[in-house]
């Protein structure tokens, strides 16, 4: 690999490092609140907000300058939401600040590996940045976990800078510091990534033309029949991803007894899994057989009920990383092939907004009605209801797939026999 994509690598990390520190601090600052518990998955809906409301300009923004300056501008308006939240402006408002730079960020975060790397180069590359990402949200969980453990905040709050008097004298502003310092790390670490020589287009200014562009887009991605399969198979994974963070605190409370900096632990193994599953994908799947990964996807639905018998932490873990390798392993191929397919269809910027509009939609939904369910029903109902609805998804998605390469089947044949 050349030397610029371990400077994207770090600049991702560090960003997404921060993203992931933050959601625990922003969960911890709503209990202090005594905020009701439906808000909590609410974080992630308001972050998400941004991908779905921007996705016809952001992608559009990103194609029209180099992609480093993208990200600098979006972890600059990171830093803006982390400013908010260490004023008391509610969590919910600051968070949706803070994806609104991630919003930015993404398909320039993406749409420089399809710009500076050949695309044969493009599952290894994606293995190691889902790899990386997921390590930072390994770290990034229990950084969060650790920073509002009592003990360790009250130790950081007892240190002082001589003279200067920073006002920082609670947890949460604490947290928030730091996360802060880590998104401004990361600015600088993208000033650093180099400019791939790709020719960028002037952004327009009418937004209709940009929603038509958009729509445009989405209806390529949409009618090509590998992109209409890793797009929907990265739809229910980004969504089901989003879903089961918040599922794995609460099942560790109620299963395991495990307090917010313990069970934030639990997504980092989830993590773990997932990073395993990444590296192994980037070893072993290439470009050209990624959509045979697709059963995989079925078997962590199914086995993600599972964690409705497990009450042991010794079980808990190696289940939660064999769900999170499984996750993995099917996503990267899945998510290599998209950006390949979108990228010949329709260049970088705009194929990752696509994909951000319909995973974000995604995260949206399932994240709302999660927010609803929790409130009606048990834990172990809903895990049962999510494992369920994943492995049915997956089944559909694996049968259009096979419906569409007998379509293409039949399509030759009749070529052949018109030919001769």
């Amino acid at each position: 690999m050349p030397f610029g994509f371990y400077i994207i690598m770090a600049a991702q990390f560090f960003s997404a490092l921060a993203d992931n520190a933050l959601l625990i601090a922003a969960i911890f600052i709503l209990r202090d609140m005594h905020a009701p518990a439906g808000f909590e998955p609410l974080l992630k809906t308001a972050f998400t907000v941004s991908y779905v409301a921007l996705a016809a300009f952001v992608g559009a923004f990103a194609d029209s300058m180099p992609k480093w300056r993208v990200m600098f501008i979006a972890n600059a308006i990171k830093v803006s939401g982390c400013t908010l939240m260490f004023f008391d402006v509610h969590p919910l408002i600051a968070y949706a600040v803070v994806g609104l730079g991630a919003a930015a960020y993404s398909p320039a975060k993406y749409g420089i590996l399809t710009e500076y790397l050949p695309h044969r180069l493009l599952v290894v590359a994606n293995g190691w940045i889902e790899g990386l990402t997921v390590g930072a949200i390994i770290l990034g969980t229990v950084l969060g976990g650790a920073l509002v453990k009592p003990d360790i905040a009250n130790a950081l709050l007892a240190f002082d800078f001589p003279v200067i008097d920073t006002g920082i004298d609670t947890i949460p502003k604490m947290t928030i510091s730091i996360v802060g310092a880590l998104y401004v790390l990361a600015a600088l670490f993208n000033r650093w990534i180099p400019d791939t020589g790709v020719d960028h287009k002037p952004l327009k200014k009418n937004p209709r033309y940009l929603i038509h562009d958009f729509n445009h887009s989405m209806r390529l991605l949409w009618r090509d029949k590998l992109g209409q399969i890793s797009l929907a198979v990265t739809t229910l994974f980004w969504g089901a991803g989003a879903t089961l963070q918040f599922i794995v605190i609460k099942w560790a409370e109620a299963a395991l007894h495990l307090d917010l900096s313990r069970a934030s632990l639990l997504q980092g193994v989830v993590a773990v899994g997932i990073a395993a599953g990444a590296v192994l994908a980037a070893r072993l799947v290439t470009l050209r057989k990624s959509v045979q990964v697709i059963p995989l996807g079925i078997v962590m639905g199914i086995i993600v009920i599972g964690m409705n018998f497990v009450h042991s932490i010794w079980v808990a873990v190696p289940l939660l990383i064999f769900i999170g390798a499984l996750a993995g392993f099917f996503v990267v191929p899945m998510n290599a092939l998209l950006q390949h397919r979108g990228h010949i269809l329709m260049g970088a910027g705009h194929s990752i907004a696509v994909q951000n509009f319909n995973e974000n939609l995604s995260i949206l939904v399932m994240t709302v009605l999660y927010s609803l369910l929790i409130t009606q029903v048990s834990i172990y109902t809903l895990i049962t209801l999510f494992g369920l609805f994943v492995a049915a998804s997956m089944y559909i998605i694996m049968r259009q797939h096979q419906a569409n390469e007998r379509e293409y089947s039949q399509v030759q044949l009749l070529d052949n026999a018109i030919k001769h």
